[in-house]
C-alpha cells in the first residue's frame, strides 16, 4: 500500500490536534520496554503530560528521559476482494517521534502545561487547586526526528 510522508507543519498537527491519546515508550533500567497510554497537550513543537508523581513509569523516566511517542487517527478498513484476507488493510495517519522527556517543577509552568492539556480536549482555561498542583507531575518531551505519514489505499 502507498505511504505517503507528511512533510508540512501544519499537516502534522493537524494529525496531532485529531489524535486524543499517544502511546508514550521508554525503555528501564534493565533494558526492559514499558508502554503506556498518556492523554496529552501540544504547543509550539512540545508535548505537555501529567500524572502521579509516583510509581513505574516516573521510575523509568527520571532514570533514563529518552521516549519515543507514537499516535494515529482517521482509522478506516478496506479491502479489495471480501474473500481475500491479504487484500485488507487500515488507512490512517500517524506520528512516530523521539525526544528527551523534561520535567516542569514551577508552579505557574505547571498551571500553563496543565491549560495546554485541557485544551487539547476543551478550549478553555481552568482553575486548579493549589495542593493538586503541587502534588502532580507535569512533563515535557520537545518532539524530535518527527516522522508522519498517511498510509492506506485511499492515499491521497
Amino acid at each position: 500500500m502507498p505511504t505517503v510522508w507528511i512533510e508540512e507543519k501544519s499537516e502534522q498537527e493537524q494529525i496531532i490536534k485529531d489524535c486524543d491519546s499517544c502511546a508514550l515508550s521508554m525503555v528501564d533500567t534493565d533494558g526492559k520496554p514499558y508502554v503506556v497510554m498518556m492523554n496529552y497537550g501540544y504547543e509550539d513543537g512540545y508535548m505537555y503530560f501529567h500524572g502521579d508523581p509516583n510509581g513505574r513509569k516516573m521510575d523509568i523516566l527520571r532514570a533514563n528521559p529518552n521516549v519515543c511517542i507514537t499516535m494515529s487517527t482517521g482509522h478506516s478498513l478496506y479491502h479489495r476482494d471480501d474473500h481475500v484476507a491479504c487484500s485488507y488493510g487500515m488507512n490512517y495517519k500517524s506520528i512516530v517521534a523521539e525526544g528527551v522527556i523534561e520535567f516542569v517543577e514551577e508552579y505557574n509552568q505547571k498551571v500553563d502545561a496543565l491549560n495546554i492539556v485541557m485544551k487539547q480536549y476543551v478550549e478553555r482555561d481552568f482553575e486548579y487547586n493549589e495542593p493538586a498542583v503541587k502534588q502532580v507531575c507535569v512533563f515535557k518531551l520537545k518532539l524530535n526526528k518527527l516522522k508522519a505519514k498517511n498510509f492506506g489505499r485511499f492515499v491521497r
